[in-house]
């Protein structure tokens, strides 16, 4: 029911903290969270769990992407190679 809101905010968004997807859709964090595990065990979500300090305060949450989904490299230069000497 949710999962096709979330894979959408996902796409346009990418990788996103489960309260940050529940803020920006206004589906329910505890909602959100089923949701990523659906979609996490027919394997279209990767997700761990992490930990952000707030001030001093410890955060738990879930961080979620796409699954095997590696974005484009950015436009412009890039650095050079290092080359080593023999």
């Amino acid at each position: 029911m949710y999962a096709t809101k979330i894979l959408q905010y996902m796409k346009k968004h990418g990788q996103k903290l489960d309260r940050e997807i529940a803020k920006d859709t206004g589906i329910s964090l505890i909602k959100v969270r089923l949701t990523i595990a659906e979609l996490q065990n027919i394997k279209e979500v990767s997700s761990c769990n992490v930990i952000n300090f707030e001030d001093g305060v410890a955060a738990e949450g879930i961080l979620c992407r796409f699954s095997g989904y590696i974005p484009p490299a950015a436009p412009g230069r890039k650095a050079a190679v290092p080359t080593v000497a023999a």
